[in-house]
């Protein structure tokens, strides 16, 4: 028990990132722009959503869904990263830090289950146009949200546990912008074998469940797109889910590397790299590309702003 209570009482130091001073502002005013992009993008995206009734579609819900999560899941970090990047507030607690890793890794896993709910959508929309509105019901769309949230939130509850009852000696120096799992618990004294074991578990789990249900819905996908005879008609489809495709091989990509990466002791600062991508650039672009590329939400946009 003093054990334990000694290390609730600990505070870490997050090093961010190495460079001048010259660096260090110009990544502040890059990250400080690009987070107030997130958090304008998708506000704008609920309140476009929940105040247009053409939108009130379960695709739609699912994008909201999405929008609210990149909200907090960028909130999670950047605010922090922000604060080491002036200098200002280095040190974290130990549980500021631990209920930090948990929000971010539980949104990360919340997003897989999202966007794989969101890719069974596109292929009932696709796939089975007829029978699309009798199966992706109101209820069916709040139950998979929901599920994915929970499932999210409960997938990173074990780590984080295993986590909490690790004793902490040495340095208390973490090479990252944010409470990442594997130079945080690197700096154990006690055994980290059960929670590196855990973590890995439940990252391969999540990653190849969400993976292989979003890959064979889209396989579905595109093989009906290429049977449809006219190419207005095969453009049409295609235009329905080549936004959340979009969003799906930036994630996938950068996160599946990240996870085969953080294996090499020499690519931390390569690792912190594509954290970058995933906290702060990715939730950016989110709402650009739904906006951009998706023609509904594109004239719903226009139609509001000639009504003011």
């Amino acid at each position: 028990m003093a054990t334990k209570n000694g290390t609730l009482s600990q505070d870490f130091f997050l090093l961010g990132f190495p460079g001048s001073q010259a660096l260090q502002l110009s990544l502040f005013v890059l990250f400080l722009v690009m987070y107030i992009l997130t958090i304008g993008g998708n506000v704008a995206i609920l309140l476009l959503v929940s105040t247009s009734h053409q939108l009130h579609t379960p695709m739609y819900f699912f994008l909201s869904n999405l929008a609210f999560l990149e909200i907090w899941y960028s909130t999670a970090a950047v605010p922090k990263a922000l604060a080491i990047l002036v200098r200002r507030s280095q040190s974290i607690s130990f549980s500021g830090c631990l209920l930090q890793m948990y929000l971010v890794f539980s949104l990360g896993c919340t997003e897989y289950f999202l966007l794989a709910a969101m890719a069974y959508d596109r292929y009932l929309a696709i796939c089975r146009p007829l029978h699309y509105h009798v199966i992706m019901s109101s209820l069916l769309s709040v139950q998979l949200a929901l599920g994915s949230w929970v499932c999210g939130f409960l997938a990173i509850a074990v780590p984080a546990t295993l986590i909490s009852s690790l004793s902490f000696c040495g340095s208390h120096s973490i090479n990252h912008f944010f409470c990442d799992i594997a130079p945080w618990i690197a700096l154990a004294c006690t055994s980290t074998r059960a929670v590196e074991l855990v973590a890995f578990v439940i990252a391969f789990v999540v990653i190849l469940s969400s993976c292989v249900i979003t890959l064979i819905s889209y396989v579905y996908i595109i093989s009906t797109i290429l049977r449809i005879p006219s190419g207005s008609g095969r453009s049409k489809a295609f235009s329905t889910c080549s936004s959340h495709l979009t969003v799906v091989l930036i994630w996938y990509g950068s996160t599946i590397f990240l996870h085969i990466r953080t294996s090499l002791k020499d690519a931390l600062d390569l690792t912190k790299a594509v954290h970058v991508l995933n906290t702060v650039v990715t939730p950016v672009l989110n709402p650009f590309i739904y906006t951009l590329r998706n023609k509904e939400v594109r004239e719903t946009l226009l139609k509001k702003w000639r009504r003011t």
